[in-house]
């Protein structure tokens, strides 16, 4: 790589060159990783440690929060930092680690949602064929091939991008390094590599919407045959939840990367960004699983049994 670039580091423009919404801006995002950290670690915890969860849904929820803590810790911890010290360098192995990292777990994200669909498809569908759908090997062999895909196409695009040349400017237009962000900085020609990013991306993305698509299809077919009004508002609110999130997160995946890097406005894509990067590995856990009943009954279970075991 040393000997294709003359770059060496890199220089992140961030959210805002407003001084006075920097340490605003940094106070909302310690809170939003907080809660984004306690919330996805402490959901994988409390499924863990209870037995009455290990279900392949929350098996799939566990997967999620990893993946949602997985890159936002990726992106939010420096834009963090950035805002806080003013540190807008990032060397040319650090933008390629985020890089990697963000694209991974957020290609991860994307088709353990397309699992998610199939494990909710088996349950309302066919509920008396569902655990032998869905068994232990079954759940561990989608979730583990997500996280292949992820981290091969995120070894593909990483690759491809930091083959190319970088020696006119080194001022990325972003908050962190998002792949057309740094495109747009490279003096070779990427007219392939913009193609290739726009494929990888489509096909990624289009494969688990029609996996989502076919999955909720057949959901809907089968509760308008349902007679029962409680089975009827079950099965609606589980798709709701899973559809809210999959709105939000395949929006913004479409809007970002399925355009020519000509198409971008930057200062939209940031706040675009800032929804998949911060607010929706947020949002998940609640989304997902706090409200809950059954996550809510083995919360309540584990804040009594420590209690007890402190003596309060």
């Amino acid at each position: 790589m040393a000997n294709r670039t003359e770059v060496t580091q890199f220089i992140l423009l961030g959210l805002t060159d407003a001084p006075e919404l920097q340490i605003p801006l940094f106070i909302m995002f310690v809170f939003i990783y907080l809660f984004t950290a306690v919330g996805n670690l402490g959901m994988i915890m409390l499924i863990f440690l209870d037995s009455r969860l290990h279900t392949p849904m929350y098996f799939f929820l566990s997967s999620l929060s990893l993946a949602d803590f997985g890159y936002s810790s990726a992106v939010t911890t420096k834009v963090m930092s950035g805002l806080l010290v003013g540190d807008k360098l990032i060397s040319y192995n650090a933008c390629a680690a985020q890089m990697f990292f963000f694209v991974a777990f957020a290609t991860v994200e994307n088709y353990l949602l397309a699992s998610m669909a199939y494990d909710r498809y088996a349950a309302v569908c066919k509920p008396l064929h569902y655990t032998t759908t869905m068994t232990t090997s079954a759940c561990a062999r989608l979730a583990i091939g997500s996280y292949i895909c992820g981290f091969l196409n995120s070894c593909f695009h990483v690759g491809d991008i930091f083959s190319l040349s970088y020696c006119k400017s080194n001022v990325i237009h972003h908050f962190f390094c998002d792949v057309p962000a740094v495109l747009a900085l490279s003096c070779s020609d990427k007219h392939l590599s913009e193609i290739l990013l726009v494929f990888m991306s489509t096909f990624n993305v289009f494969f688990a919407l029609l996996v989502i698509f076919v999955s909720y299809f057949f959901i809907f077919v089968t509760i308008l045959k349902m007679h029962s009004t409680q089975g009827h508002q079950k099965a609606l609110s589980t798709c709701a939840s899973h559809l809210a999130a999959v709105s939000i997160f395949y929006g913004t995946v479409i809007f970002m990367y399925l355009q020519p890097s000509s198409s971008h406005s930057m200062d939209t894509d940031k706040v675009a960004s800032v929804f998949y990067t911060m607010v929706i590995p947020m949002l998940n856990p609640v989304v997902y699983s706090l409200r809950n009943k059954e996550v809510k009954g083995a919360f309540k279970k584990m804040v009594e049994k420590t209690k007890f075991s402190m003596g309060l």
